[in-house]
C-alpha cells in the first residue's frame, strides 16, 4: 500500500472487505465494535489517497486531488490520534490499565488539535515521491508533535491487557522508527498504509476470537 494509486485501491478494498466482514460477525458490544471498525476507517483513508495520486498525475482535476489531500490529512492527523487510543481504551476493563491508557486519549486530542489547526492554517501540499507521497503542512516544533503523535497512537496498546493488542503496539513502535528512517517526507503516507494492514490483523483477531475470548468484564483478559 501507498506505493501507487493502484496499490492504495487494492489495499483499501481488501482492508475494507475485512472490516465489513468483521463488523458482521464480531461481538456487537460498542466497546468491541469500535476497534473492529478501525479497518473501515483506514480503508476509506487509503482509497482517498488514490485520488491524491491521480490528482498529482493529472488523471483527475487538480481541485479533486487537493480536496483528497486535505481529507487524507484530516483522517491521518485529526481522526487517527484520537480514534485509535479511544478504541483500545474501550476494550479494556476498568482498572489501573484503563486509567493509564486514558492519558493517551488526552494526548491524542491535543495532537489532533495542533495538527488540525495546521491544516486549517495551511498551506497543505502533496508531492510525488519514490514509491510514496510526500505531504507537507506548516507545522511548528514538528519533531515534538510527531513524537507525541506516535506516542498517542501506539502508547495505549502497550498498556492493553490483551497480549495481541500489546504486541501490536510494540510492533508499531518499531515500524514507526523504521519508516521514519527510510522516508522522512513520506512518513504520513507509509505509516498510514502500515496502520491499515495492522488494523486488519487486529480486526481478524477480534473476528476469530469471538465473545467468549474477549470479555470486558474479566479482570485479566490477556490471551495465553
Amino acid at each position: 500500500m501507498c506505493f501507487s494509486a493502484q496499490a492504495d485501491v487494492v489495499g483499501g478494498l481488501l482492508v475494507g472487505a475485512i472490516g465489513v466482514d468483521v463488523l458482521r460477525h464480531v461481538d456487537r458490544r460498542p466497546e468491541v465494535r469500535a476497534l473492529a471498525a478501525l479497518p473501515l476507517v483506514l480503508a476509506i483513508h487509503q482509497l482517498t489517497e488514490a485520488f491524491v495520486w491521480w490528482g498529482l498525475q493529472g488523471n483527475v482535476p487538480t481541485s479533486v486531488g487537493h480536496a483528497a489531500t486535505v481529507a487524507y490529512l484530516v483522517i491521518a492527523f485529526v481522526v487517527v490520534p484520537v480514534y485509535v487510543p479511544s478504541a483500545i481504551l474501550l476494550l479494556e476493563p476498568r482498572g489501573p490499565r484503563r486509567w493509564a491508557m486514558s492519558s493517551f486519549v488526552v494526548l491524542g486530542a491535543i495532537v489532533a488539535g495542533v495538527l488540525g489547526a495546521a491544516i486549517i492554517r495551511g498551506p497543505v501540499t502533496a508531492e510525488l515521491g519514490h514509491l510514496h507521497l510526500a505531504y507537507q503542512v506548516d507545522l511548528h516544533a514538528g519533531g515534538l508533535v510527531v513524537g507525541a503523535y506516535v506516542l498517542a497512537t501506539c502508547g495505549a496498546a502497550l498498556f492493553s491487557g490483551f497480549r495481541p493488542v500489546a504486541l501490536l503496539g510494540f510492533v508499531n513502535l518499531v515500524a514507526v522508527a523504521a519508516l521514519a528512517k527510510l522516508a522522512v517526507d513520506g512518513f504520513a503516507s507509509l505509516w498510514c498504509g502500515w496502520a491499515a494492514l495492522t488494523s486488519a490483523a487486529i480486526a481478524l483477531y477480534l473476528r476469530l476470537s469471538g465473545p467468549s475470548r474477549i470479555s470486558v468484564h474479566r479482570a485479566h483478559p490477556a490471551i495465553p
